[in-house]
């Protein structure tokens, strides 16, 4: 679905941007205006000479001098390329780059006198694009200059680069307002996703609770705007959190993944569940209280501070995740340093995510039963979910057998809770036998995982999985990843590897990177092809400053992402950010 919607708004752009590319390319030179090349037969030389425009430069990882015919050599090695600098954690060639490939060393390698020599390069702008990679062919039966891009900017738009890096070209290719509507767009799709999931429970309960504590009820418009609260809040902290990660490299969000801030944001959800439960009320200070209600419209603004401050967090701490859309902005911000645009498309991206969170806002007035019984127990049942939130963060910490226990003792209490050791009485029907039977689902749910938490187990989905045959499965049917800690020791794996390579970005906290776990690298399919790759893994649970220097060294934000590797060099048309199906990922690396 995103990929569709890129190829649209790339459609779109280009269509609206025909007439006057000057002003809507963002100063971007056309390909043949930033790489001007040429290629001579002088003396005993072929002389490879290009002329980079202004603010671009050459990748010194990506030039490759290569014999085509009559036989197929890498050469690169054993001739003299043109100077670099160190730039952006990587080699740059800048100004001019001029190859010389001696005659006499092509015909001993081949031993013929006829041959073909192809330059292979790849180069980008200072402004923050990248051009797609090209060739200059030369040929020695009819001495030929013959230059040629291999795709142009549209074709490397949808084809040559990764998702990550079509997203970040939108930025340069579009008009900012199709890029902020793209982005919308973007946030509706990814409202569907886990990252958004747990947000519903957290807004609900606040409704519930206000609903509990207004007269009459909570209105349509009144949840509305607690909603809208919510929302604008979790979008600042996106768009906040995301220009902090791109102007200075430090991702907000994975370093407030540690053991003491979950921990006291699971403490704050188990507050929340016990005032719920009706042990103690949580109430404003008197004194910031009294100061709300001598406002105009006080009860209004009564408990909006409140909402606002737990959509800030809900967005750093409960919901870190880094999809291809993230990706691209932090990567367009790296890259340009325009916060401005970077920061409103995260903005609006969230506005989008936040969308079904209005809808629950809007309709919680009008479908929310009115303070009374029914609305005890439907306080009591948000109490629970806090629980459940509360050992999901927790779960990102500690073990997971522990966690399994924290799940089971959940379940137990919640049907004893419920009232499962109640007498029914003759005269019970309906509902009420049917409640009894769900208490009993919660109890043997709870005794089963309780069970699994002694035998090892560590998916609550799964709890006997050591009594089953899937729990001893095979090394064959599991996908085994080596660890790897250092970015020394990940550039030693990859110049002595004799077999594609593929590295996975996780961490403990990360929803999305549970999900390609679970899902993606557990299907039969993707287990055969990579099979035929060596798998490693990087873990940042712990935010070290080794982790941070992995993913600047890759340009990465945050897991997950899988990077590819061929004869020493990164396949980036492959890379892969954020979670992705079965099929879609089989479609990507193949």
């Amino acid at each position: 679905m995103m990929k569709f919607l890129i190829s649209i708004v790339l459609f779109v752009s280009t269509v609206f941007s025909a007439p006057s590319f000057e002003l809507n390319n963002g100063g971007f030179l056309e390909p043949e205006e930033a790489f001007k090349t040429s290629v001579i037969k002088e003396g005993n030389h072929i002389e490879f000479e290009i002329v980079l425009g202004k603010d671009i430069y050459l990748y010194q990882d990506q030039f490759k001098v290569l014999i085509t015919a009559p036989q197929k050599i890498d050469i690169t090695d054993k001739i003299t390329l043109p100077e670099y600098k160190d730039y952006n954690e990587s080699k740059a060639i800048f100004d001019i780059a001029n190859v010389s490939v001696p005659i006499t060393l092509v015909k001993d390698l081949v031993g013929s006198d006829n041959f073909s020599l192809e330059l292979k390069y790849q180069g980008c702008s200072n402004a923050g694009l990248c051009y797609a990679p090209m060739s200059i062919f030369y040929n020695e039966e009819s001495v030929v200059v013959n230059t040629v891009v291999t795709q142009d900017l549209e074709q490397k738009n949808q084809n040559v680069l990764n998702e990550t890096d079509q997203i970040a070209s939108l930025f340069s290719s579009s008009n900012p307002y199709i890029v902020l509507a793209t982005f919308f767009g973007f946030g509706l799709l990814l409202s569907l996703t886990p990252c958004v999931f747990p947000m519903i429970p957290i807004l609900s309960s606040i409704l519930v609770s206000h609903s509990n504590t207004t007269e009459g009820g909570l209105s349509g418009k009144r949840g509305f705007i607690l909603s809208l609260v919510y929302v604008l809040s979790m979008s600042v902290a996106y768009a906040f959190a995301g220009i902090v990660a791109g102007v200075f490299g430090a991702n907000l969000q994975s370093a407030l993944q540690n053991p003491y801030v979950l921990s006291v944001f699971a403490a704050i959800f188990v507050a929340l569940a016990l005032s719920m439960f009706g042990y103690f009320e949580l109430r404003v200070p008197a004194f910031i209280q009294n100061k709300i209600n001598k406002t105009t419209d006080g009860q209004e603004k009564n408990g909006v501070a409140g909402v606002a401050v737990m959509g800030f967090l809900s967005a750093l701490i409960v919901g870190p995740c880094v999809a291809p859309p993230l990706a691209g902005a932090l990567v367009y911000i790296s890259q340009t340093g325009d916060a401005l645009l970077g920061g409103l498309a995260l903005f609006v991206m969230s506005i989008g995510m936040g969308v079904p969170l209005l809808l629950i806002g809007l309709g919680a007035g009008k479908f929310m039963p009115r303070p009374g019984g029914w609305m005890e127990n439907v306080t009591r049942v948000f109490g629970v979910i806090m629980l459940a939130l509360a050992i999901w963060m927790l779960e990102r910490v500690i073990n997971p057998s522990v966690t399994m226990m924290l799940w089971s003792l959940l379940f137990i209490g919640s049907s004893v809770y419920l009232g499962l050791f109640d007498g029914i009485k003759e005269s019970c029907r309906g509902f009420r036998k049917l409640k009894k039977v769900f208490e009993i689902m919660l109890l043997l749910l709870g005794v089963s995982m309780f069970v699994g938490s002694l035998s090892g187990a560590t998916n609550p989905l799964n709890p006997y999985e050591k009594f089953t045959v899937s729990g001893v499965a095979s090394s064959s049917d599991i996908l085994e990843f080596q660890e790897i800690k250092t970015l020394s020791e990940l550039e030693e794996i990859v110049k002595n590897s004799q077999k594609p390579l593929m590295i996975k970005f996780t961490a403990s906290w990360c929803t999305s990177c549970k999900e390609l776990e679970n899902i993606t690298f557990k299907d039969s399919s993707v287990i055969s092809v990579l099979g035929q790759y060596d798998l490693y893994k990087v873990d940042i649970s712990d935010d070290t400053k080794d982790d941070k220097e992995l993913l600047k060294h890759f340009g990465l934000f945050g897991p997950p992402a899988l990077i590819f590797f061929e004869n020493g060099s990164e396949q980036s048309s492959k890379r892969v950010v954020g979670y992705k199906p079965p099929k879609e990922f089989l479609q990507i690396i193949k």
